[in-house]
């Protein structure tokens, strides 16, 4: 083929029974600008011979294996490496293209933005509920200069933190710096705010990515991610004001005893977590002590409570998100 303008950029790891329909969703949409670029960290699953099926069968996809794991934002970054496009579209390994998607993201990108934001919808684990119409809930697609960093920040944050819609320059990807983000697990999010851009972003109103909710394969470390390395990294952008930053992401989350009791019941919020997170903080001993109680709470009965009080009382926009992450918790407390 010939130089693609478009790379689909797919880090994966142990994911043979999503991968396939992911690749469907895509591939029924390829054209001679488009290539597919699969970077696998080392599987032990039956990745590799589902991915060996689907790049024997399309020329346009290139599939790497590694020897051996190296975590998703190294090997995305390998995965961008690799690629020979223009632009990069890093995407997740389980979630769907919509139909048209590749074609509305070509348009855009023939406006050489540096980045182009896409929107999403959000659904269940096999797309049969949608939770989620919009992520981003804009109605017309935005521009934002190089200089509105801090606009653009408060447009796509915490949205963002789904790899699957950004669609990145390469060489602006390329000329950035990767390795101290390495860990974090949102390296997409260090490499676009770590500087301005050099052009113009444009954040997409259409939806066409379905995400598969609720498939994380951290959701058993989502509080050390969401509480601790998710605001360490938000925190580090010294080009986006304090102001802007702290009304998307707080410095220490974790300072609420209801968030610490909702992660409790979702399982993530335990005594390790405790003693990592709140026992090394400036807290109050009493509100230490709380903070303890609650995660030495028995998560089965814990669990069990806060189904019961979301679905009587509780009036919130993610409710039905919330009642799905616990509703998953519950299954894996009864599986063991």
């Amino acid at each position: 083929m010939s130089t693609p303008i478009l790379s689909i950029c797919i880090a994966t790891y142990n994911r043979a029974d999503f991968i396939g329909e992911t690749l469907d969703s895509i591939i029924c949409q390829l054209t001679d600008e488009v290539e597919i670029v699969i970077l696998d960290g080392a599987s032990t699953d039956n990745t590799p011979t589902v991915m060996e099926r689907y790049a024997a069968s399309c020329p346009n996809l290139r599939y790497i294996r590694l020897p051996q794991k190296g975590g998703v934002d190294q090997d995305f970054c390998k995965a961008v490496e690799y690629a020979g496009g223009k632009y990069c579209w890093l995407f997740s390994d389980d979630d769907l293209f919509k139909p048209g998607a590749v074609q509305a993201v070509l348009k855009k990108l023939r406006d050489d933005h540096s980045l182009v934001i896409v929107n999403a919808e959000v659904m269940n684990l096999d797309f049969s509920v949608l939770f989620m119409p919009s992520m981003l809930g804009n109605t017309v697609d935005e521009i934002y200069q190089s200089a509105e960093l801090d606009p653009l920040f408060s447009r796509i944050v915490p949205t963002i933190t789904f790899i699957g819609c950004v669609v990145i320059k390469r060489a602006t990807w390329l000329e950035r710096e990767h390795a101290r983000y390495f860990g974090t697990e949102f390296i997409h999010v260090g490499v676009i705010f770590q500087a301005p851009l050099p052009g113009t972003a444009c954040v997409m109103a259409q939806p066409y990515i379905a995400i598969r909710y609720g498939n994380a394969q951290w959701s058993s470390r989502s509080f050390e991610i969401w509480m601790q390395k998710w605001p360490r990294l938000i925190w580090s952008f010294g080009h986006i004001s304090d102001d802007t930053k702290r009304q998307r992401v707080k410095p220490e989350p974790w300072r609420r005893l209801q968030t610490l009791r909702l992660y409790r019941a979702l399982g993530s919020y335990s005594p390790e977590m405790y003693e990592k997170i709140v026992t090394p903080s400036n807290a109050s001993g009493l509100w230490k002590l709380a903070a303890r109680a609650i995660s030495r709470i028995p998560l089965p009965a814990w669990n069990a409570y806060m189904l019961w009080y979301l679905r009587t009382f509780k009036n919130k926009s993610n409710k039905q998100m919330t009642i799905y992450d616990l509703s998953i918790t519950r299954k894996k407390i009864s599986a063991k």
